[in-house]
């Protein structure tokens, strides 16, 4: 054999075993796209010394599972929302007012959030995790932000001036309300680190890339260019860019929706149910959702201040409203009464020392046993002043759910498997009793409803205990303070009363004024 023959040889042989080798290697996995609503964007975990930094969807949280490699995944493009920066000294940090910006969320519900629950207290010094933004790679400004109340907004970590680049989070906390921001379209690369120093002296520390995806940033109403995405059908056009709007509500036999989870997931279990313990609830989380048993559909109230979480008979639960909830309403937010004017307000992001309120339709046989939204009526709301439940959006704007200002009953639709927060606000310090229903259609066609009383405390001066009792947790309007005589009504239960005492006081005045004609008629001399 030449050499020409034993070359021509040899490289057929090593051809054939970089075929070999090509065709052996694993096909490298897509990278699955998940969307950030009521995710776990950072999920910390410590086992032993060894930290793990991840990302859970919705499903993954509700599960309480861990998550993904943030590696292995590519947040967004769908699922955002565009808007642009407000004018309010709340939001500077994102840039100037009227600048185009597209969030992660996908509008005023289902923040993801932050969390440490995965590291237990006592187990790092100061039971704290630092979270630091390593590098930003992108054609934007990154910021990550949480909304708190109204106008409240704290700029967390991000890449743009003045912005820092590390958080302290308490650990076993999930953080809530939190919002990413970018104000240019195209892929991001966002590599965190987080870690902690343990009891035994030693450090623990975890490193992950994320890598997000912005569309382009078209604002509602805003004109596109002709290369431009056209806009998502249904999209409303903004009547004012560069200000918060204000949604009323408009009572209508139609409910209004309310955005839902990224995907359905049963709730987690272990649960309990407990009948007849008062409960003056003044701190902690919980939630008014409704349970299904057999033919038997019930509002409790789902206590999470403990583990595993205890579901309630609201005619058990107060829920205690002092006066560190109290606030100033700004400008621009008529709803709540006059600039200037006070008002109590549990805000739609958890803070310390406030109760934290919410709705869900998450417990599992409701999840299993209903078909289509629940609806959730307000049929009336009994107190010294005016009520609203409203959310803000990722940019500041408020929707407002329920107005106790305006006609009952008022409705919103919640799909299956929804767990929200809003902020719930109330002009005046008292007792506060709000009709509340919930309804739907089981698997199998039926209607289920149900309707009970929520009862709120409002400030310091009140006494939470005069809650229970008569008019709790049941659909009849609100009872008399006690001590302090009838209460001042803002619902439907007092237009009612007070057209029945309209009634018998006109047809009082009617038959005393026959009754002095007949006598009249029997003395004509008169007296």
């Amino acid at each position: 054999m030449t050499m020409k023959s034993r070359c021509a040889g040899a490289a057929g042989l090593a051809l054939a075993v970089l075929a070999l080798a090509v065709g052996a290697a694993p096909a490298v996995a897509e990278t699955a796209t998940i969307g950030a609503t009521d995710a776990d964007l950072v999920s910390v975990t410590l086992d032993g010394d060894a930290m793990s930094l991840r990302i859970r969807d919705a499903g993954q949280v509700a599960r309480d599972v861990p998550g993904y490699d943030p590696a292995e995944v590519v947040l967004g493009p769908d699922g955002g929302l565009a808007g642009r920066v407000p004018a309010k000294s709340a939001l500077a940090f994102l840039g100037p007012a009227g600048q185009p910006m597209w969030s992660l969320s996908t509008g005023d519900t289902g923040f993801p959030a932050l969390d440490t629950t995965g590291v237990p207290l006592g187990a790092v010094t100061e039971d704290t995790v630092t979270l630091r933004l390593r590098s930003v790679e992108g054609p934007g400004t990154f910021t990550a932000y949480r909304l708190s109340g109204l106008e409240g907004a704290t700029a967390l970590f991000g890449s743009g001036t003045n912005l820092p680049r590390s958080l302290r989070l308490p650990a076993a906390t999930r953080t809530d309300g939190v919002v990413w921001a970018f104000d240019a379209a195209g892929d991001y690369r966002l590599t965190l680190t987080v870690s902690a120093d343990l009891r035994s002296g030693e450090a623990a520390s975890a490193e992950a890339t994320y890598r997000v995806r912005v569309p382009e940033i078209v604002p509602a109403g805003q004109v596109l260019p002709s290369a431009a995405q056209p806009p998502r059908p249904g999209s409303q056009p903004d009547t004012a860019a560069l200000a918060p709007t204000v949604a009323e509500v408009r009572p209508t036999a139609t409910p209004k929706p309310l955005a839902a989870p990224m995907a359905p997931a049963a709730a987690k279990t272990g649960t309990t149910t407990e009948t007849g313990t008062q409960q003056v609830i003044a701190d902690g989380h919980v939630d008014m959702g409704p349970q299904l048993s057999g033919a038997d559909w019930t509002i409790r109230i789902k206590d999470d201040r403990t583990s595993p979480a205890v579901w309630r008979e609201t005619a058990d639960v107060v829920l205690w409203i002092k006066d560190n909830a109290k606030i100033t309403v700004p400008a621009g937010a008529d709803f709540l009464g006059a600039q200037g004017d006070s008002v109590w307000l549990l805000p739609q992001s958890q803070q310390s020392g406030i109760v934290w309120p919410g709705w869900n339709t998450q417990h599992e046989s409701v999840v299993s046993g209903i078909k289509g939204d629940v609806t959730w009526t307000l049929k009336g709301v009994d107190g010294p002043g005016r009520f609203a439940l409203f959310l803000t959006g990722s940019f500041g704007e408020a929707d407002v759910l329920f107005d106790s200002a305006t006609s009952f009953p008022q409705q919103l639709a919640v799909p299956l498997n929804t767990h929200a927060h809003g902020n719930w606000a109330f002009s005046k310090p008292g007792l506060y009793r709000l009709a509340v229903q919930m309804s739907g259609t089981t698997t199998a066609g039926k209607a289920v409803t149900d309707t009970k009383t929520l009862t709120i405390a409002v400030g310091d001066s009140t006494d939470p205990s005069g809650g229970f009792g008569s008019g709790s947790g049941s659909g009849d309007d609100g009872q008399d303070q006690d001590g302090t005589g009838p209460l001042p009504r803002t619902g439907a239960g007092w237009v009612l009363l007070a057209g029945t005492v309209g009634v018998v006081l006109v047809i009082a005045g009617a038959l005393l004024v026959l009754l002095a004609r007949r006598r009249a008629g029997a003395n004509p001399e008169g007296s």
